[in-house]
Formats: C-alpha cells, structure tokens, sequence
C-alpha cells in the first residue's frame, strides 16, 4: 500500500471507531515526545477533523528532545484548527515521586515509572474532555520486540499505527511533510538521562528487526526471537487463575 493510502486508510479508521462508540468521544489525545511515531499518530489524529488535545510532558528531558516535542505541536498548530496543544511540566511531580520511593531505587523502574506518569496525565486530560487516548507504538514495538512499557506508553484506547512497521511509519511521516529534524532523529524511547536510543537498548537496528520478523532465515532471526522472549509478557494477555466450577 502506498504511504498517501495507509494514510487515508488510518484516518478513516480513527474516525469510524469513534463514530461506532456507545458514548461519542469529544476529542483525541496524544502525546509527542518528539520521535517520528508521535509525529505521526498526532498528524493523523487532527487529520480527522475530531478536537485532538496534543501533550508534550517533559521530565528532565534533553533539550534536544524537548525541542523537538514542542517544535511537532508548534507544526500542528500551524496546519489544523482543531488541535490543542498542551505543555505537562512532570519534574516536579517525578521528584515527588522519586522521593517517595527512593528506598525502592532502580534506575529501570523509575524509567519505566516516567511512562506511567504520562500515561496518567492522558488519562486525566482525557477523562476531564471526554476523549480517547490514542497510542503512538508500532508493529515492530507492539507486536514484534514488546519495546514499550507495561501499562505505560502501552496503556492506550486506540492504537493505530500498530499494524505499521517502522520503515512504513518513516514513509507516512515523509508523506506529511514532517519536519524533517523529526523524521530523520534517531529513534528514542525518551525514558533516560543519557538520552540513549532504541538500538543501543535493543542491539538492533529497526531495519534489522523488520527484516528477522519476516525471515526466520535471517542471520539476526534468533537475536529477535530471544528479545521477543524476554517482553512476551506483555504482548500476552494477563494470565488468570481459573477454577472448572466456574464456567
């Protein structure tokens, strides 16, 4: 499918689910962190014509990165009319946080704890605006490597980039105009001080990942399959002690 038909086939998609709901949503909300994939889904959601409440929540993030988030909301204001944008500052909130656990100390678990509280404030703005979440991971991330976290920047409504690999987020994103420091950033979950990427956490590049999730030939096949492993419990659904007398 070409990038202008994905294109089309998302946004028609985007506006028939909400279309299909009991209780019609008043507004999307996205957040942007400044990487192509959020770049993207909040291009996609305003391209829908619905109030689309777009979120830039830094937390001690690099300047370049926090840049970027705000240089994507300032595009989006420029090109639609329906778009709201948003600056969550989530230092303060983080600081709080990381005091109150501090005998708990994991650097991993306060990464993973910044997607969470962005995860929440979604969900506030969302609930105060009767809106939907619309999540910004794609199929490589999703369904492929499980490089997302758990309740986190996983915890959405709609996911609609989710059936898209990466190459193909990277040809919509070019499509749309992005700004090109956007498209061409490499890619970062945003999640550590050292502003390291997704290849450095992964091992893989995603050019590498997309072509072992297709070729169990290829020479990286394994390594993907052993990464895989390692997420699945995400990707599954929640196991549940089930009882016989109960069915």
């Amino acid at each position: 499918m070409k990038p202008a038909d994905r294109i089309k086939h998302i946004v028609k998609w985007i506006k028939d689910y909400c279309g299909s709901m009991d209780k019609k949503p008043d507004c999307l909300v996205v957040g942007v962190s400044g990487g192509i994939d959020s770049a993207v889904v909040s291009t996609l959601s305003a391209m829908t014509g619905i109030n689309t409440k777009v979120l830039s929540m830094p937390i001690r993030q690099l300047k370049s990165l926090d840049d970027l988030s705000k240089a994507q909301l300032q595009w989006l204001k420029t090109k639609f009319k329906n778009v709201d944008d948003i600056i969550v500052n989530l230092d303060d909130v983080f600081q709080a946080f990381e005091k109150q656990l501090s005998k708990f100390n994991s650097e991993l678990a306060f990464a993973n704890s910044r997607a969470r509280l962005r995860m929440a404030t979604l969900y506030q703005v969302a609930g105060a605006n009767n809106g939907i979440v619309v999540g910004t991971g794609n199929k490589v991330e999703d369904f492929g490597v499980g490089f997302y976290t758990k309740y986190g920047d996983g915890g959405v409504d709609i996911s609609p980039i989710a059936d898209c690999m990466k190459s193909q987020v990277w040809e919509m994103g070019r499509e749309l105009g992005l700004l090109k420091e956007i498209i061409d950033a490499p890619p970062t979950d945003g999640l550590w001080a050292d502003g390291r990427t997704d290849e450095s956490q992964l091992g893989m590049s995603y050019h590498e990942l997309e072509k072992a999730m297709v070729d169990p030939s290829d020479k990286n096949y394994k390594k993907y399959l052993a990464i895989r492993k390692k997420n699945l419990h995400k990707m599954n659904s929640i196991p549940v002690c089930k009882f016989e007398d109960n069915d």
